[in-house]
C-alpha cells in the first residue's frame, strides 16, 4: 500500500510536470531598476529562474544575466536580475552589459536536467523511471564530490556547485510524506507534492559511493542525524 501510494504521488507529479519543465521563449516589455516585466503564461512558476540573451547582430547572442520570477500580477510576470556566473571564466572580465527592452528571456532553462536526493534505491528508481523528461545526474556524481570534500552534510552552497558543474538547475528531494522540485539558483520551491512514507534513508542520500565521512580538518564538516528534517530544514532556512 505505501508503495502504491509512493508510486501514485509520482505520477500525479508526471501529469502536471509538462507545463513545469516546459522552457518558456519571450522578450523584456519593461524594465524598473533590476527588475524586468514579461507577458504572463501558464508556463511561468514563481521561483523558477531563467536567463537574459543579448542578440549582437544575426548570428552572434550571448547569455547576459540571470533571473528569478518573483511576482505574477494580472497579465505580467516580474523578474529579478542576477549575475549570470555558470560559464564564469576567471581569466576573463564579466561583460558589463545589462538587460534593455527587447531583449529575450528563455525561463524554465535546464529544467530538464536535476540532481537526485533520494533515500533509498528503490525510491530512487521509482522516481527516475517514471520522470521520462528529467535527465537526472546520477547520485554517484554527487556522492563522489561530497567524499573529495569530506562533506556528508551538503548545504546550498554545495548543491549550487553540484549544479553549475553538472549543467542542471534542478533538485528533486524525495522525503517524508512529500516531494519536492527546488530550482538550483535560488533554492526556491517550484513544486511541492504529496509523497510516501520514508521507512529507511541512507545517508546523506542514496549512493553506491562510500566513504562520505567527516574530517577535523574541515569546520563545516559533520554528520546528518535525520534524512528527511535535515533536507526539509535546508529547503524553509
Amino acid at each position: 500500500m505505501k508503495k502504491a501510494l509512493f508510486i501514485f504521488s509520482i505520477l500525479v507529479c508526471v501529469l502536471n510536470a509538462q507545463g513545469l519543465y516546459k522552457e518558456y521563449k519571450t522578450t523584456i516589455t519593461q524594465i524598473n531598476g533590476t527588475q524586468a516585466t514579461i507577458k504572463d503564461s501558464k508556463d511561468i512558476v514563481i521561483g523558477s529562474s531563467g536567463i537574459v540573451i543579448r542578440n549582437f547582430g544575426d548570428k552572434t547572442s550571448s547569455i547576459i544575466a540571470r533571473v528569478d520570477v518573483i511576482d505574477k500580477n494580472d497579465d505580467q510576470a516580474t523578474l529579478q536580475f542576477h549575475t549570470y556566473i555558470a560559464l564564469k571564466q576567471t581569466a576573463l572580465p564579466i561583460p558589463g552589459v545589462t538587460p534593455k527592452v527587447g531583449d529575450s528571456v528563455v525561463l524554465n532553462y535546464l529544467y530538464d536536467r536535476a540532481l537526485i536526493v533520494a533515500p533509498n534505491y528503490k525510491i530512487y528508481s521509482e522516481i527516475t523511471k517514471h520522470f521520462k523528461n528529467i535527465t537526472f545526474v546520477h547520485p554517484d556524481i554527487m556522492g563522489a564530490y561530497l567524499a573529495e570534500h569530506s562533506r556528508p552534510n551538503p548545504d546550498r552552497k554545495l548543491f549550487k556547485t553540484m549544479c553549475r558543474d553538472n549543467v542542471a538547475s534542478l533538485i528533486f528531494f524525495a522525503l517524508n510524506d512529500e516531494a519536492i522540485f527546488v530550482d538550483c539558483n535560488n533554492f526556491k520551491v517550484v513544486k511541492k507534492l504529496k509523497g510516501g512514507r520514508v521507512r529507511q534513508a541512507q545517508l546523506p542520500f542514496y549512493t553506491r559511493v562510500k566513504g562520505i565521512d567527516t574530517s577535523w580538518l574541515n569546520f563545516s564538516s559533520s554528520k546528518m542525524s535525520s534524512y528527511s528534517n535535515y533536507y526539509k530544514s535546508l529547503i524553509n532556512r
